[in-house]
């Protein structure tokens, strides 16, 4: 048995602990946000945060969490109530298909946790891991914009403002 906490509950799985996070997450708990897509930690469909850290669930084995904090995109907010990042990929229409939309919210919510005035540069770079096939680049930055000026915080030299 496994002990470990998701969303701020405490979860005890009986899983061999060379599982993915990934698999524990979608099989155990019924937390289906997070998407298996390559299953090398290439994509970033699998994202989650550890700790506040954006990580590929999928490459990650159960036994290397221990006691860190796990949040997935079912941990940012509920329909009825959408956190920040939630409202902002709502608003800027940042989802196409919509595959890599929850490892995209869960890797803005890390770095606005990291910093609330992130620069252009930073934005960016901690965004880059995850791609997006559907080509909403641009909409999933303007969301992400967004969610930072929500947060009373911004972008430093936004390529793209938010309006």
């Amino acid at each position: 048995m496994i002990d470990l906490t998701v969303n701020g509950a405490t979860a005890r799985v009986d899983v061999d602990p060379a599982t993915p996070l990934l698999y524990v997450l979608r099989d155990d708990l019924g937390l289906h946000a997070a998407k298996f897509g390559c299953g090398l930690g290439q994509c970033g469909a699998c994202t989650v945060l550890v700790d506040d850290k954006p990580v590929f669930s999928c490459v990650l084995p159960i036994s290397a969490i221990g006691t860190r904090k796990v949040t997935t995109v079912e941990g940012l907010g509920t329909a009825a109530k959408p956190g920040d990042v939630q409202r902002a990929f709502l608003h800027e229409q940042a989802a196409q298909c919509g595959y890599c939309i929850p490892g995209m919210m869960a890797r803005a919510e890390g770095l606005l946790r990291k910093t609330v005035t992130p620069t252009e540069d930073e934005l960016r770079t901690a965004m880059a891991p995850s791609l997006c096939r559907c080509g909403t680049h641009m909409r999933i930055l303007r969301a992400v914009r967004r969610a930072a000026v929500m947060r009373s915080g911004g972008v430093i030299d936004a390529a793209e403002p938010v309006t």
